[in-house]
């Protein structure tokens, strides 16, 4: 017989609403808004490191996943602030990525993202302390009626990502994020042979500005990243299993700048909105604790493709969520 499975330690009493956990987090099922009031989260309090999620978008087209539009959206999204903040430790952090929207049936975009985004930030008193853009170079060209039929706009290729914190100085560290220094820098320190002085914009560059090798370039705040993948272990478990794909995935290498940037070893993320839980995937193989929520069924069958079937533990009210023989001939409550 196998070893039992040990359920997640992130709480001390296993919550109500798991559908299943690892040993380093467990996914909840149920409404972000029911969950994350319930007292099963109580212990959770002050102890959440990074809240890093995409809420449905205020798309003026309604989607499968759910998403609401003008005034309601903006009361929607601003209520999970005080929700969010008991659950930050000091220094926490939220990421929250916000996709763009245009007006319906005119050429024109939609500034309801915006307004939602100051208004959470506003009225829950948090600091807003970066804008990032995540640009998918190879994104399909959207929208369709604007961009390739009558050609009087250009396509919508990226998304806004808020960094907001209740502190002015949350935990971070790029140097956990650095990347590979270019050819050019390279061979600056190699040779420690460039230009020192004055620059046209009043900089002065010292001579050993760049003579230290520091690991890597510091990135800027525009991330580039692709999300083509047609063939990966999620989809592959899908298709596997009969189950449709969540139609609003992020690029998992997303959610992991974004821990490895804002959070250490064994800190806890939180996912409240988690779809396909790419956000619990990449904290698990990061050596971070997860909690992610998410109400649909048939995302929560297919996000368990995500992780190894042996480190999964299913509890006994979730049995229904099983597709798999093999895997439930695993489940030890």
């Amino acid at each position: 017989m196998r070893p039992r499975k040990r359920p997640t330690d992130i709480f001390p009493k296993f919550p109500r609403h798991a559908a299943y956990s690892t040993a380093n987090g467990v996914m909840l099922k149920g409404l972000a808004e029911n969950i994350l009031c319930h007292s099963d989260l109580d212990s959770l309090k002050g102890k959440v490191q990074l809240i890093f999620t995409s809420p449905p978008f205020p798309l003026n087209r309604k989607k499968k996943y759910g998403n609401l539009q003008g005034d309601e959206y903006l009361n929607w999204l601003t209520k999970f602030g005080p929700m969010f903040r008991d659950l930050l430790t000091e220094n926490g952090s939220i990421v929250i990525e916000l996709g763009n929207s245009w007006e319906p049936g005119l050429p024109v975009m939609s500034t309801l993202g915006l307004k939602a985004l100051l208004r959470f930030q506003e009225e829950n008193d948090l600091h807003l302390c970066q804008e990032f853009i995540c640009h998918n170079p190879a994104r399909l060209p959207s929208p369709a009626q604007w961009v390739t039929v009558e050609r009087i706009r250009l396509k919508d290729s990226f998304t806004r990502l808020w960094w907001l914190s209740p502190s002015t100085r949350p935990k971070a560290n790029n140097k956990n994020v650095l990347q590979e220094y270019s050819d050019a820098m390279k061979y600056l320190l190699k040779t420690k042979q460039f230009n020192a002085g004055n620059r046209p914009s009043q900089h002065h560059i010292s001579q050993t500005a760049f003579s230290t090798d520091n690991g890597g370039s510091i990135p800027p705040n525009v991330l580039t990243i692709s999300n083509t993948r047609a063939n990966d272990i999620y989809q592959e478990y899908c298709r596997e299993h009969g189950i449709g794909f969540h139609p609003a995935r992020m690029p998992t290498a997303l959610p992991e700048f974004f821990i490895k940037f804002l959070t250490g070893a064994g800190d806890i993320v939180l996912d409240p909105f988690s779809g396909s839980n790419t956000t619990g995937a990449a904290a698990e193989n990061l050596g971070r604790r997860w909690i992610a929520i998410e109400p649909t069924d048939h995302y929560i069958q297919g996000s368990m493709g995500r992780f190894d079937a042996d480190l999964l533990h299913i509890p006994s009210a979730h049995k229904e969520l099983l597709i798999d023989v093999e895997l439930q001939s695993e489940i030890h409550d």
